[in-house]
């Protein structure tokens, strides 16, 4: 058995504080990662580290980038078991996705119409949390019906918190 990791966290960052006041919650994004030391975490972000308004699919990591800016980044660590087979197939899957990466672009108006809970999800256009729950859908993780139409980086900590291994800076996170 294998396992998957899902990380909630709030970096700190101007454009999380905007969304932290929209909404209300603790956490604002969520990426997933197939490594237990988060070393390689997808997620759709920001593309390059000081200039947040342009994003899209990203490979984040606590040693660089946004993740590694943000020391102070609060975080929950959800790992979620997977077969091997399964594994290996998300491994592939998200690799070619980031080596495709041009193609996906991020979602930026269905993230404001999240916020007065209008879904807009065209092809290919994702936010942080549209793109996790599709991963997890996809592999069969989760059924489409288990978590709102417009999912909230919250709401994985709603579906999954019993599976939680680590709460705390994700700077001081520790294998």
């Amino acid at each position: 058995m294998k396992h998957i990791y899902i990380i909630v966290s709030q970096t700190g960052s101007f454009p999380s504080h905007i969304l932290k006041c929209i909404t209300g919650d603790k956490y604002n994004h969520v990426s997933i990662s197939l490594e237990k030391d988060l070393d390689t975490m997808y997620s759709f972000a920001r593309r390059y580290t000081y200039y947040p308004f342009w994003g899209g699919l990203v490979r984040e990591s606590r040693r660089y980038g946004a993740m590694r800016r943000f020391k102070k980044t609060q975080s929950v660590v959800i790992a979620v078991p997977v077969d091997e087979e399964k594994y290996c197939r998300m491994k592939t899957y998200l690799e070619q996705m980031y080596n495709e990466r041009k193609k996906y672009h991020y979602n930026y108006l269905g993230v404001v119409l999240a916020g007065v809970h209008i879904h807009y999800h065209p092809t290919n256009y994702y936010y942080c949390s549209s793109f996790v729950k599709e991963i997890l859908v996809y592999f069969d993780l989760i059924k489409d019906d288990e978590m709102k139409k417009i999912v909230h980086p919250i709401d994985f900590l709603e579906r999954f918190g019993e599976q939680e291994i680590y709460c705390g800076r994700l700077h001081d996170y520790k294998v």
